[in-house]
């Protein structure tokens, strides 16, 4: 079997991270910034996606991750794919975020100002995913991995290479941290991580932060973070 070469394009946005992976079949955007971001992620698919955009793959149901689909959607025709169990929050335009950890608990206060200025638009699901659902009937090599406990339908994207977009369970904006802010499930999310990490990834994408994570470090946090639970 020929292995398809993908190449993957950050598209910086202000909160969170989206991604372009492109091949010779086809384009599929990872996650879809906050609301009002579409403009962004459309110049960068212009230059990068050739405008074959095949699928938007969310991540998981929050503001930041989806706010955007639906305009992209408008403007390109391409479908938008989550989880079941994230399905109906998306439809609703909401943000489950479960029980917050540390900093994390400043949202509830906060949250009638991030209501105001990033109320997402209800966005229906055109694709429903499962785990393991194969992808490449969208252009890539990849499948789904269902890695719940962040929200209850968090998916990772992992291409057939080893490259995974986990979405909220890493972020490298300060440093590299593994989920400890908020978790509709905290231990379904641990279990979710030791899962993923089992999956040995060769590079991780994260859902906040500019920088991937090379395997070796992931599977050193997960590890750490096991060790700390003992």
């Amino acid at each position: 079997m020929i292995e398809k070469t993908v190449h993957v394009h950050p598209i910086p946005l202000r909160v969170a991270c989206a991604y372009l992976i492109t091949s010779d079949d086809g384009t599929v955007l990872v996650d879809a910034g906050a609301p009002r971001q579409e403009r962004t992620i459309l110049q960068y698919l212009a230059q990068f996606g050739g405008g074959d955009l095949r699928l938007i793959f969310i991540t998981h149901a929050h503001f930041d991750h989806y706010g955007s689909a639906a305009a992209i959607r408008r403007a390109t025709g391409a479908p938008i794919a989550v989880h079941e169990a994230d399905r109906d929050p998306m439809a609703r335009g909401e943000t489950p975020i479960g029980t917050a950890r540390g900093y994390g608990r400043l949202t509830f206060l906060l949250a009638p100002l991030i209501d105001r200025w990033f109320q997402p638009e209800p966005t229906e699901a055109d694709v429903v995913l499962e785990d393991g659902e194969d992808l490449t009937r969208f252009g890539i090599p990849g499948r789904v991995v269902h890695t719940p406990g962040h929200t209850f339908g968090s998916s990772t994207l992992l291409l057939d290479d080893g490259t995974a977009f986990v979405g909220d369970l890493v972020a490298t904006v300060v440093r590299p941290r593994l989920q400890h802010l908020y978790a509709q499930d905290w231990d379904l999310l641990q279990r979710s991580l030791e899962r993923l990490a089992e999956l040995a990834p060769k590079r991780v994408y994260p859902g906040h932060g500019r920088r991937p994570l090379d395997g070796s470090t992931f599977q050193r946090l997960v590890a750490n973070r096991n060790g700390a639970r003992r």
